[in-house]
């Protein structure tokens, strides 16, 4: 049997409506937003974006992206020591073994000997020096003065009053200060974390310390310098060490908004949290307990890491912990030396990122992401698994990039707008479907009103109103072979007191598929009926369009109106009725099974508000293409055909079919249960094989007596005897309640 285009064009082209009262005519399909990633999506994306971004830009969430990135840096599995490097710390108890502080220069000059002598390829003595420590001064200048290996330290003067600038050792020549001294600036960022590598400077206000080259910088060229055919190119693009390239740091680098990107800059990547060299203490060497060894051809560092002289830095590595976990100074310049090292001999490149359009348009991206996943996951624990697999991706993702391909994408901004985007679009589409509920509400209430005044009308000439009772159904009118200019009739499907259902063709759609177009025929044509009936038509198709959303329910795809007659072109549903189910007897699981079909549509229809009411195996297909129930013929516009009357009491108007519909139906007051009530009669008569009209019925209470046909489970019994109840008030409230009640059924039987 066919009944009300082809499933397999469902929902793929959108029709605008046609104008229902003073023209006839039919719009063109719309072209409409992919479906993956509709308007309302990509508002919310560009819109969320645009907010994260602001924040990103006004450095509000740069500190948690630095964190992130110091996460990552405690995460990455550790190297071995750098074989290249030794760092020589100046202890506590070395402080206290001296006891005095600072170092007499004689104490430095001795260190200094004594490493010397097995030759090192560079020393580096990370302690100021430009003041006389008697005793031993002249030894001191002496040994600077003549060794270059020796490669002491300076700092430029900062900013402010209290940076003061600290010259290098008074023995080194001005004019030697750029090839034999490294500056010891080291920058902070505002948490105080040492992230970054500084190692150019052009200190124009320079006095005495104008070496151009960080301290870390001068050691490692020392070393590399000595090493057969190796590259080192500086320019103002940046250092290349052989193969590997450090371009400058700009001031939006991954996490940073704005950072401080004078000089040349790299992001600092660490060696080890604690490890990043051998160590020794002052005391091993001046009591010669390190081996030559351990000094030949490294580069030697010599610096502080007594507490009580606070030559320390706060670092990823410090993470909560920031009291204890600190790194001496001249540690942090080891890391240094091993980045520019590594660099040069092991082809380990430096730390990139991406630039800021890039982190911009990753921000979208991830946005984008947020607002798809709102569209579609609705379900708050599907969205919130889905938001929480796509932050663990990202989150793993990035780290991943940063551990094997030196890579820091940041994660904070993306996965704030991955967040803020799937609740906003969720936010969305549940305000639009208030809004849209409350839309609905209004057209249901506006269709009572018409049907009220329509009955009222009807009731004012009760001849008029049975002689068209008395009346044949045959139709005599005829829609236009070409429908409002688009829909080209082919023949008859059915006719009935509402009029006649005609199969046509759609002819402005490719391969011109096929469609329902029903025939609704008023019993009047004088003006008041007419408006009143054209009123009831509009809101009708409104309600009829919004219904059709569902998959199964028949799709609205146009209404249109022509010499006082109305028309609704309805997707054509090839199937067979459920009339020819019903003609079997069914076992309880397959009753079970049919009736959690229809609720399941009916539950649909109800939450709209909106009340069948002629719900019976007619008007139930079962579609070929999937199996799946369609409800169809819906229609207060019925109420608008006096042929269609089956019942009148007084001034009302009835719609239903006996056996079907309840007795307050039948009595012109149709409620939510009164749907309920219908669908429950066709479970009875599959389960029974009889008719509704035809089952038995207890004379005192009216109820149904079907349990003496069949029978059945208790909790079966228990839900079709709620909904067939005589009186409403006894019966589910909704279909929602009953389909409730049944799955837990399904569910307790599958078990």
């Amino acid at each position: 049997m066919l009944r009300c285009c082809n499933h397999r064009h469902r929902r793929h082209q959108h029709f605008a409506r046609i104008s229902l009262i003073h023209r006839v005519g039919i719009v063109g399909v719309t072209r409409s937003w992919p479906k993956w990633l509709p308007l309302p999506a990509l508002v919310t994306t560009f819109g969320v974006a645009a907010l994260v971004i602001g924040v990103r830009q006004l450095g509000l969430l740069q500190q948690t992206e630095l964190n992130f990135y110091d996460l990552y840096v405690r995460s990455r599995p550790a190297p071995d020591p750098d074989p290249r490097i030794l760092t020589v710390l100046i202890t506590e108890q070395d402080i206290q073994a001296q006891k005095t502080w600072p170092l007499p220069d004689a104490t430095i000059t001795d260190l200094l000997t004594r490493l010397n002598a097995a030759s090192p390829r560079a020393i580096g003595l990370d302690i100021f020096r430009d003041i006389p420590q008697p005793p031993g001064h002249d030894q001191i200048r002496k040994i600077l003065s003549l060794n270059p290996r020796i490669i002491p330290v300076c700092k430029s003067a900062g900013e402010t009053a209290d940076q003061p600038e600290v010259p290098p050792p008074p023995s080194i020549p001005t004019d030697q200060v750029p090839e034999r001294v490294g500056f010891a600036d080291i920058p902070l960022d505002n948490d105080g974390v040492i992230r970054r590598n500084l190692f150019v400077i052009n200190n124009e206000n320079a006095q005495r310390c104008t070496t151009p080259f960080s301290f870390a910088l001068m050691l490692a060229l020392r070393y590399i310098e000595q090493e057969p055919d190796q590259k080192i190119d500086l320019n103002n693009d940046g250092l290349t060490l052989n193969n590997v390239h450090f371009a400058p740091l700009t001031r939006d680098a991954g996490g940073y908004v704005g950072v401080d990107d004078r000089g040349m800059q790299t992001l600092l990547k660490y060696r080890s949290g604690s490890n990043v060299s051998r160590t020794v203490s002052l005391m091993d060497v001046l009591t010669g307990r390190v081996s030559d060894d351990l000094i030949r051809d490294r580069v030697v560092l010599i610096g502080v890491s007594a507490p009580s002289i606070k030559d320390i830095f706060l670092t990823p590595y410090s993470g909560s912990d920031a009291v204890t976990q600190q790194m001496p100074g001249v540690v942090v310049h080891a890391q240094m030396v091993s980045q520019f090292l590594s660099a040069a001999l092991d082809d380990d490149a430096p730390i990139w990122y991406w630039p800021l359009p890039f982190v911009l348009g990753w921000i979208i991206l991830w946005a984008g992401v947020g607002s798809v996943l709102g569209w579609w996951l609705r379900q708050p624990l599907w969205l919130a698994a889905a938001v929480a697999g796509g932050g663990l991706a990202l989150v793993g993702g990035s780290f991943a990039i940063f551990v094997v391909g030196n890579g820091w994408i940041p994660v904070v901004p993306p996965l704030i707008a991955l967040m803020l985007s799937s609740v906003g679009m969720v936010g969305y589409v549940g305000y639009h479907a208030q809004q849209e509920q409350k839309s609905f509400q209004e057209k249901v209430k506006e269709q009572e009103k018409a049907l009220a005044l329509m009955r009222s009308l009807m009731a004012e000439n009760t001849a008029a109103l049975n002689q068209a009772l008395q009346q044949p159904t045959e139709i005599t009118g005829k829609p236009r072979s070409l429908l409002g200019g688009r829909y080209k009739i082919q023949r008859v499907l059915g006719a009935g007191g509402f009029g006649r259902t005609y199969l046509a063709q759609d002819t402005q759609r490719p391969g011109n598929p096929i469609c329902v177009v029903k025939h609704l025929r008023p019993g009047r044509n004088d003006e008041r009926f007419m408006q009143v009936a054209r009123r009831l038509f509009n809101t009708e198709a409104e309600i009829l369009e919004k219904l059709g959303r569902h998959d199964q329910i028949p799709l609205l795809l146009a209404y249109v109106e022509e010499n006082q007659e109305f028309y609704l072109v309805q997707e054509f549903i090839e199937g067979r009725s459920l009339s020819e189910e019903v003609k079997q007897k069914h076992s309880e699981a397959e009753a079970l099974k049919l009736l959690r079909e229809m609720l399941e549509v009916l539950s649909f229809v109800h939450s709209h508000y909106v009340i069948h009411r002629d719900i019976k195996p007619d008007n139930i297909i079962r579609r070929a293409a999937d199996g799946r129930l369609v409800l169809i013929d819906f229609g207060a516009v019925k109420q608008m055909q006096p042929q269609e009357i089956q019942k009148t009491q007084g001034s009302t108007v009835v719609i239903g079919t006996m056996g079907y519909a309840p007795p307050e139906q039948l009595s012109g007051q149709p409620t939510l249960s009164s749907d309920i009530y219908a669908v429950g009669m066709i479970v009875l008569q599959a389960l029974t094989g009889i008719k509704p009209r035809d089952l038995p019925r207890d004379p005192r209470t009216g109820e149904v007596d079907w349990q003496s046909c069949v029978t059945v489970s208790d909790a079966f019994a228990a839900i079709l005897n709620k909904m067939v109840k005589f009186n409403f008030s006894d019966r589910y409230e909704s279909a929602k309640d009953a389909l409730q009640e049944v799955q837990s059924l399904s569910s307790a039987m599958a078990v």
